[in-house]
């Protein structure tokens, strides 16, 4: 019997992402700019890359971690309060994590936060001692009671957490917020902060190998263009050789500007590329520094 071959080597590059959530459709539109297309599958659980050999796998934002762990996918967009949980649920087993966080993505912003009932005095951590607090992020509040050596009751649940006081699970809620509204409808207030959250591209711990650490780095890099350009305009002007140092001191957050003589005169074309937001009051500011023929420009796509 002549022996089994071995499977071979994948070479296309795998991405998970939340099938639906509040980070599905915005990790949808990043990719997007990065210039990925795919053609979805009818279950709608896979979507097979057409402009380059990169594939989404449509899942659940809390099993994406362990796909990566397992190899079945090799790069989630996941919220950094998922990784965290499973990366200190690893800690907690004295295991190396086999996945990291490699591009914060600037997009799905929360906090993890402690939340007490409106009615209930605050004097700060040390009133959390002996107290319930109702969590779906355990390991993550454990080790934040341990570094403040604060000993209280962890009441691990899955879901529906701010309604913990009310029903007399807790006394405390460590729960994700972002506007707020929820626990205001539940009558709590945000007291403290354990974790400021966003949405991350991550990957597994070791390097990739072969065919798919091309398509990883391309993905990076394009992924860093979107994201350097996503509040960024290109700003032209012109101004004399004097006045220039005044108006580079209003385009603190420029990059190193491009500057052109003007034929037959003392005057600079300048180029600057700016990643602030620049406004009409800004722009009144940089004529009155000296620059003219002032014009903001949008960017589409930019690589380094």
């Amino acid at each position: 019997m002549s022996p089994i071959a071995a499977p071979a080597a994948r070479d296309r590059l795998r991405i998970a992402i939340q099938k639906s959530g509040r980070l599905s459709d915005p990790a949808r539109e990043l990719l997007r700019a990065c210039g990925l297309d795919w053609r979805e599958s009818r279950d709608r659980l896979f979507c097979f890359g057409e402009t380059l050999p990169v594939d989404l796998l449509l899942v659940r934002d809390d099993d994406i971690p362990g796909l990566i762990a397992e190899g079945v996918c090799d790069l989630g967009i996941v919220g950094r309060n998922v990784l965290a949980e499973q990366r200190a649920e690893c800690a907690a087993q004295d295991r190396a994590p086999p996945f990291r966080e490699l591009v914060a993505l600037g997009f799905g912003q929360c906090r993890l936060m402690l939340a007490v009932p409106e009615e209930r005095a605050w004097t700060g951590v040390a009133s959390l001692a002996g107290l319930r607090i109702a969590t779906s992020y355990p390991r993550l509040l454990e080790r934040w009671l341990a570094e403040r050596s604060l000993v209280a009751t962890i009441v691990n649940l899955s879901g529906s957490v701010e309604i913990a006081p009310r029903l007399g699970q807790a006394e405390v809620v460590c729960d994700l917020v972002s506007s707020g509204a929820t626990l205001a409808a539940n009558h709590l207030r945000p007291v403290e902060t354990l974790l400021e959250c966003e949405a991350v591209l991550a990957g597994p711990a070791a390097e990739f190998q072969g065919p798919r650490a091309e398509l990883a780095e391309l993905l990076r890099r394009r992924i860093d263009g979107v994201l350097r350009i996503r509040d960024s305009k290109l700003l032209l002007c012109q101004a004399a050789r004097a006045a220039l140092p005044g108006v580079l001191r209003l385009l603190p957050d420029a990059e190193a500007p491009t500057l052109t003589p003007i034929d037959g005169s003392d005057q600079l074309a300048v180029q600057a590329l700016c990643h602030g937001a620049i406004t009409w009051q800004r722009l009144e500011e940089l004529k009155r520094a000296g620059a003219s023929r002032l014009l903001v420009l949008p960017i589409e796509r930019m690589l380094a």
